[in-house]
């Protein structure tokens, strides 16, 4: 389902396999981890070249929108950060803002076609809003939280600045002694 379909959320493709299966022992279920490996061994098998090109374009992607919405202090986070992207994730970027209003207008002003999604659950460190749009035919997930929130780790926390993702595209050559 992550592979082939573009499934993104973990814990709602455990739930939906182990349903498929039969599967009742919550306690079986395989850790994030041990996906994340497995999806990894997939790829390289199935869609390797394909898989490492596509992640070069979602990156790319990603340090233009970055570099866009500098003001609003972006983070790469997901998938296109951590290899596992797919043929259709999406760019997963967490903004920080006074209001997601102010993200909006930022949009309008500049002319971005952009779709408004609510957060799918209600938690403490839920999104404000999130925005979809594509650039350069690549899809982007924009989560725009509260200005304060960026303090504060959120579960899966792994998560990048403008740096660390071109540090990922363009890595420094060692001088050889």
């Amino acid at each position: 389902m992550m592979a082939e379909d573009g499934v993104q959320d973990y814990g709602f493709a455990k739930r939906k396999a182990a349903r498929q299966m039969g599967a009742t022992d919550a306690d079986s279920l395989p850790t994030n981890a041990e996906i994340e490996a497995e999806l990894r061994a997939w790829q390289s098998i199935y869609q390797d070249e394909e898989h490492a090109e596509r992640l070069v374009e979602m990156r790319r992607a990603a340090i233009e929108v970055m570099q866009l919405l500098e003001e609003f202090r972006p983070y790469l986070t997901g998938g296109v950060l951590d290899g596992t992207a797919g043929r259709y994730s999406e760019v997963d970027i967490e903004i920080y803002a006074e209001s997601a209003k102010d993200v909006e207008i930022f949009f309008l002003n500049r002319d971005i076609r952009y779709e408004h999604r609510e957060p799918r659950r209600a938690t403490p460190d839920t999104a404000e809003a999130v925005l979809v749009f594509d650039w350069n035919d690549v899809p982007i997930r924009l989560s725009v939280y509260e200005h304060h929130a960026e303090r504060y780790s959120r579960r899966g926390g792994e998560r990048a600045r403008l740096a660390g993702v071109e540090a990922l595209l363009f890595p420094q050559t060692q001088a050889s002694p």
